[in-house]
């Protein structure tokens, strides 16, 4: 067993796994099951206009999330993440399953601080409540995603490459997450056996994590594994029903608003906020903090 997860691997071959599991799970995963989750919705009659123009509006949200990405993810791999790879960093590892296995574990890890942090701090949660306000709750909600979601890994994941890990296998790692998670968004999936309850992130903790019910707030950052939020002290079980979305409903299935709200609410708010250093606090204080009058 130590032999075989010591030993090395070729980056053809890792890629490729990588392919099947990030990419290719569109096809075969998530496109079926989310066709699925209409043919649910029709029979249960709530296939209704809102609930199609919201699933249009996730898309959409997503090629701007995809756009920002990309240019983030080019300076991001060629300049930040190697330079710390090839200036900073311990001694660089192997390529073999012990490796993938720990980066992996590490950028699951990673990935609950880091949703932790986009819910507590007022900047973090001005581009992740896009990912909160839909009141539906599908495969397409996954893809809904807010301007500046694609800058908080990067600060998450230095640390794993500054531990050696190579920044390709870091970036691959924290999309096989984020593929995991998003097969998560759905209602079709009730719970499961108490084993993969207890360890695993599941459909049943993840719409907790999206409920607006109060008791629900902030709770079940996890990725991959629940275990973090048991550890941390956010774990919260499914008990009542869900009510999906924010406090505050943007009700609107526009992709622009639906895009840019938590950052026009954000401006609007530091516009309230008296003083540079309360609305340099703004950004760093929970989402409710305003100043003391």
């Amino acid at each position: 067993m130590i032999e075989f997860l010591a030993k090395k691997l070729e980056w053809l071959d890792v890629n490729y796994w990588f392919y099947i599991f990030n990419d290719l799970s569109l096809f075969y995963i998530i496109i079926p099951f989310f066709i699925l989750e209409l043919i649910r919705y029709a029979y249960l009659k709530r296939l209704s206009k809102d609930l199609v123009l919201d699933s249009i509006a996730n898309i959409l949200t997503f090629g701007g999330f995809f756009l920002i990405e990309i240019i983030l993810g080019i300076l991001a791999i060629t300049k930040v993440y190697y330079w710390v790879y090839n200036n900073i960093s311990l001694p660089h590892l192997e390529l073999n399953w012990a490796t993938i296995i720990c980066c992996v574990l590490l950028a699951d890890f990673a990935y609950y601080w880091e949703h932790r942090t986009m819910h507590r701090i007022g900047i973090g949660w001005a581009t992740h409540t896009v990912h909160h306000s839909s009141p539906h709750f599908n495969m397409s909600v996954a893809y809904r995603f807010g301007p500046l979601d694609a800058i908080m890994p990067i600060v998450f994941s230095l640390p794993i490459v500054m531990l050696g890990f190579d920044p390709i296998l870091v970036l691959l790692s924290e999309v096989f997450v984020q593929v995991f998670q998003t097969l998560l968004h759905t209602e079709i999936i009730g719970k499961l056996t108490k084993p993969i309850e207890f360890i695993f992130n599941t459909p049943s903790h993840h719409r907790v994590h999206h409920g607006s019910n109060r008791q629900y707030w902030d709770k079940n950052y996890a990725g991959i594994l629940i275990i973090w939020d048991r550890m941390l002290g956010t774990f919260e079980p499914e008990k009542e029903k869900v009510v999906y979305g924010i406090s505050q409903p943007i009700n609107s299935v526009n992709p622009i608003v639906v895009f840019f709200h938590g950052i026009s609410r954000f401006v609007k708010k530091l516009g309230e906020i008296k003083g540079f250093s309360n609305k340099l606090l703004a950004f760093v204080k929970p989402p409710d903090w305003m100043p003391k009058q």
